[in-house]
């Protein structure tokens, strides 16, 4: 069945099914719809936690069939989190799914965590069968018209109220990133006096902003200045900021670049591309800047380290990520041999 990212808390209080499948481009609202289903496989017994990583030439399907055929040392249920971030299976990746909840007795959950699945892979075999055993979550981009009543529902949902004029003023501030928008959300909690929320006091949480901040880092990275990009990455270790939320940042603009870039080799414009994406004008001249450097084969590159990144971060590939993390911005901005 269809479960709404908003319904989806409601669901998990009714009872935790034995399949979610959770789908899209939006990394924030995804993180926070599989980290809800999570919490509910834990407190049902879910004591195990298996990560199936669905993508590279390597990936054998039939990890995910071992896993619902294979029984626990002691008895225990196992959430099975399968993730595949191209969001089609293939042929070999169809079967062994129908082959999974056939094989399953129900008492596993199975999280597929997958990129955005096209209208296609809807009336697949394969999709309509997950989405009848289970849920399908499908998470779209919060479009730049709706970005102010998901604002305001955030902050009611942090005890908050806002005057209209500051959520405008909030709604400019966060130019559609999500991430920025909760960061902001929680500096308004220690601001707001009486849980008010006024022109004056989002103009001080923008003031109080860290010095060092993942937003800088992927603007600069963009623009291609090395320097003052490695400086705020140092800056956010140094912060004690999470190597995940710099990648996420830098992740989220290098798939847009090469989304981009591959549309520019069919013949668009990479102004029509970027705004096909909603990219916010004041960003498109660094978008454009990165773009003029790489090539579809460089931004493939970029792609490739990181999930190296990602891998060294969950501790199935060797190195240390903020290490990485150095190399992927020195890449983005165009030096070579780091």
């Amino acid at each position: 069945m269809q479960v709404r990212p908003e319904q989806l808390r409601q669901q998990l209080d009714k009872q935790l099914l034995p399949v979610y499948v959770v789908s899209g481009d939006e990394t924030l609202l995804i993180q926070e719809c599989c980290d809800l289903i999570r919490a509910r496989a834990r407190k049902d017994g879910c004591s195990e936690r298996r990560i199936i990583e669905g993508s590279g030439n390597k990936f054998d399907w039939n990890e995910l069939l071992q896993s619902a055929s294979e029984m626990s040392l002691f008895a225990e249920r196992k959430l099975i989190e399968l993730r595949l971030p191209s969001g089609k299976p293939g042929a070999e990746g169809s079967k062994a799914l129908c082959e999974y909840l056939e094989l399953s007795a129900g008492e596993d959950v199975l999280l597929f965590v997958a990129g955005k699945i096209d209208k296609q892979s809807h009336n697949s075999k394969w999709y309509k069968a997950l989405d009848k055993a289970g849920a399908t979550i499908q998470v779209w981009p919060v479009k730049a018209s709706e970005l102010p009543r998901w604002m305001q529902q955030r902050l009611q949902s942090a005890g908050l109220s806002i005057e209209p004029d500051a959520l405008q003023l909030l709604c400019d501030r966060v130019e559609g990133n999500l991430l920025a928008a909760v960061q902001e959300v929680e500096k308004l909690k220690l601001l707001a006096n009486d849980a008010s929320v006024t022109v004056d006091t989002v103009t001080a949480s923008v003031s109080d902003n860290a010095r060092y901040n993942v937003f800088g880092l992927a603007d600069n990275a963009l623009k291609g200045d090395a320097g003052a990009s490695l400086r705020i990455l140092q800056g956010l270790r140094g912060e004690g900021t999470e190597a995940t939320m710099a990648l996420w940042a830098l992740s989220r603009e290098i798939r847009t670049l090469f989304e981009v870039q591959l549309e520019c080799a069919a013949g668009a414009s990479a102004q029509q591309a970027l705004a096909a994406r909603r990219v916010w004008n004041t960003r498109m001249p660094l978008m454009q800047s990165a773009l003029a450097r790489h090539t579809g084969e460089s931004l493939a590159a970029l792609i490739e380290q990181a999930a190296l990144v990602d891998g060294s971060i969950k501790g199935y590939a060797d190195g240390n990520p903020w290490d990485r993390l150095e190399r992927l911005v020195a890449s983005l901005c165009g030096v070579k041999g780091l």
